[in-house]
């Protein structure tokens, strides 16, 4: 078994890794296409899973208090965008599983509400948020539809997109009461977070779908009803 770590010297690690992985010449472009104010070190997407992923394994961390610690130094203190990245790894982690339970919902709340960009909010959402519904099932639920009505538009298309990846497991009455509150918004991350929740789940039942997009037709924006339909031909003949 591979010696305990340290929060500051797992995130110390992570971030050196990062430093050594980065490529300045992909970071202008990668900054540009996120539109983000931090800048990037240009570590893309694989090269930072391959980074950073064997050191989270080598380095293990015992407690909760430790884990969490360590996501926070590395979200915290980050100047460099890949830094997040890493700490939304390590907040995801296969390792720490027995970790992602109600307890961890601050951290993940903060990471969402500071965060508020979709790149970090969709990874915390469809994955760790996901993850904690499954185990939690009502209070989870019951804390979804809280934020489905909350001021943060980030928390609401986490409430959506919570169950992304749940195929027949999706609670549908969850999903449409996380829904409903935003089918009016005019936000386009809410709009294209409904689009994409429905075409997800439309890859299960394509019908219901398009049963709930004629039922709400008037309420869904055109972009939410186009996300949600993109996969789906013939519609106007379907679920009569």
């Amino acid at each position: 078994m591979p010696p305990q770590s340290s929060p500051s010297r797992l995130a110390r690690a992570l971030r050196q890794s990062l430093h050594a992985a980065a490529d300045p010449s992909k970071a202008p472009g990668m900054q540009a296409y996120m539109k983000s104010s931090m800048p990037y070190l240009g570590v893309q997407t694989p090269v930072l899973r391959k980074t950073v992923r064997p050191i989270i394994r080598v380095q293990p961390l015992d407690a909760f208090d430790d884990w969490r610690e360590a996501v926070l130094l590395l979200w915290r203190n980050a100047r460099y965008r890949e830094e997040r990245y890493a700490a939304i790894e390590l907040a995801g982690a296969p390792r720490y599983r027995e970790f992602r339970t109600l307890e961890a919902l601050p951290l993940y709340e903060e990471m969402i509400t500071s965060g508020a960009w979709w790149d970090y909010v969709d990874a915390i959402a469809t994955r760790q948020l996901g993850e904690i519904l499954r185990s939690h099932r009502a209070p989870m639920s019951a804390i979804l539809r809280k934020w489905a009505v909350s001021d943060d538009i980030w928390k609401r298309r986490s409430a959506i997109l919570a169950q992304l990846n749940f195929k027949r497991e999706t609670d549908l009455e969850l999903l449409y009461d996380c829904i409903q509150p935003s089918l009016g918004a005019a936000e386009f991350f809410l709009r294209k977070g409904i689009g994409w929740a429905l075409r997800q789940y439309a890859r299960t039942d394509a019908a219901e779908v398009i049963r709930y997009v004629r039922r709400n037709e008037a309420q869904l924006s055109p972009l939410s009803k186009r996300e949600a339909l993109r996969h789906i031909g013939g519609y106007s003949n379907k679920a009569r």
